[in-house]
């Protein structure tokens, strides 16, 4: 039961991560604080080369696909804009949501 509690908890705080990033990237005004990087034509279905030369840390892919709006790690990443949290907006989001 124990087990039970504490997935679901991990799920729904990265849930709520998902959520955050995504609007982060819909909402944050142009003259604000974020990172504005322009995907290219050989990261349509590598997130990891994104998140590689956005932060230096393949492992933030989630980072990219929530703020691209992708719902599925399949979906390819379109030629686009994307405003993404600082490396230290990033940790500070995901200590105020436990993820970290």
């Amino acid at each position: 039961m124990m087990v039970q509690v504490a997935w679901w908890l991990f799920m729904l705080n990265h849930a709520l991560l998902f959520r955050r990033l995504r609007q982060f990237a819909t909402e944050t005004p142009s003259w604000a604080t974020a990172i504005r990087y322009y995907t290219k034509p050989d990261e349509r279905f590598d997130l990891t080369l994104v998140a590689r030369r956005v932060y230096n840390l393949p492992n933030e892919w989630p980072v990219i696909m929530a703020s691209a709006g992708l719902q599925s790690v399949d979906e390819p990443l379109n030629e686009q804009l994307l405003v993404l949290p600082t490396l230290a907006q990033l940790q500070t989001l995901k200590r105020e949501l436990g993820v970290i």
